[in-house]
């Protein structure tokens, strides 16, 4: 048995749902033979899930999304290895950890002025610390900046008509003049970098990052209007800085994940998009997993319309369904149609809701109800 599940939001880790499935299996079949790889598909709980794979768990201090400091963690593998020895040099970086939701002070939102800048700062946290390749996982940001803040951090440059630094946030970025990009660090040329997310969207539009996203972050229809007209004034801007990539990177998939930040990795780091769960399945060692197993069980919070675009069970089901096994989940509430599962790859789904119908006792009791849902599982598919 394989258990590849993402975390539970708000009640278990990646890492407590596959013990809590262990558990449950056991006591249905004693002595089942289980193996986990705990899975993120590149938003919040990434680095978590490098962790449980193996990596170093370092730490730094960094600027928050409303500038009071913070401590944030990222994953690293493999310093001073050649690079053929398991991704040598690989950190995993995850922007939520200095520039996420949780860190905005007493869950105040700041639509127009929080940065992405204590990202910036993780970044060079990671190349300080020997990375040479780094997977970035972007997702949960409380922020709309376009990753201005992000590339001011890494030593670039966005000055106003009077040549200061234009303020922090997306809003600000209506007064950009110029930027200059000549100053990022210079590792950063030889650093392979991989923007993992489940975004994608362009950086503005009707499907952008303001419009999208900007009402999850505390923006109402004004702000959202400004920081549209902000981030395409900064597209604009950066053309002239760095020539025609810069407005193709604008319109590219995953320019709008995380409030913009995609775009400003794909003009300023060179960073190459991928889906987040395939990144994250490769960095975590799925597929050598994946070859040793029967059965696969995968899951997170909620199985909704969601997660069939990108979320970690439709990556990690996709994959068992190629290999020939089959797949069953488990998750907090279910909200697709079996017909959904079945194109998926999904052949059974077994929800906590449908073991304690009141929603707040649900994730009180993720722990046992997950125990519970994982015994009815193995009785039904391995007794």
């Amino acid at each position: 048995m394989l258990i590849a599940a993402d975390k539970f939001k708000g009640s278990l880790t990646a890492v407590e749902v596959a013990e809590h499935v262990t558990a449950g299996l056991r006591r249905a079949v004693p002595g089942l033979d289980v193996a986990a790889v705990p899975v993120a598909d590149g938003g919040d709980g990434t680095v978590a899930a490098a962790l449980a794979a193996g990596f170093t768990r370092h730490e730094a201090r960094v600027t928050g999304p409303t500038g009071t400091p913070v401590t944030a963690t990222f994953a690293l593998r493999g310093v001073g290895a050649p690079p053929a020895v398991a991704g040598g040099g690989t950190a995993v970086v995850e922007m939520a950890e200095a520039s996420g939701l949780q860190h905005l002070p007493g869950g105040v939102f700041a639509p127009l002025t929080a940065t992405t800048y204590g990202t910036g700062e993780l970044l060079l946290a990671a190349l300080d610390a020997g990375a040479t390749s780094i997977v970035f996982g972007v997702g949960g940001s409380a922020t709309t900046d376009g990753g201005a803040g992000m590339l001011a951090a890494l030593g670039a440059r966005f000055l106003d008509a009077d040549g200061q630094p234009v303020g922090p946030g997306g809003g600000p970025l209506r007064d950009l003049a110029t930027a200059d990009l000549s100053g990022l660090d210079p590792r950063l040329a030889r650093t392979e970098i991989v923007l993992a997310s489940d975004v994608d969207n362009p950086l503005t539009g009707p499907k952008g990052a303001p419009a999208v996203y900007g009402p999850q972050k505390g923006a109402d229809e004004d702000d959202v209007a400004t920081l549209d007209a902000a981030l395409a004034h900064y597209a604009e801007v950066l053309e002239r800085a760095v020539g025609p990539k810069a407005a193709e990177y604008a319109l590219a998939p995953g320019a709008g994940a995380a409030g913009g930040i995609g775009y400003g990795a794909l003009v300023g780091l060179d960073a190459a998009f991928r889906p987040g769960i395939d990144v994250m399945l490769d960095v975590l060692g799925f597929g050598p997993a994946l070859a040793k197993a029967t059965f696969v069980i995968t899951g997170e919070g909620s199985l909704d319309e969601q997660t069939l675009h990108g979320k970690a069970p439709a990556g990690v089901a996709a994959a068992a369904r190629a290999a020939g096994l089959d797949v069953v989940a488990v998750c907090g509430r279910l909200q697709l149609p079996q017909e959904a599962l079945d194109r998926a790859g999904i052949r059974r789904a077994y929800a906590l809701t449908d073991l304690e119908s009141d929603p707040a006792r649900c994730m009180a009791e993720a722990g046992p109800l997950l125990e519970r849902a994982a015994e009815n599982l193995a009785r039904d598919f391995l007794v």
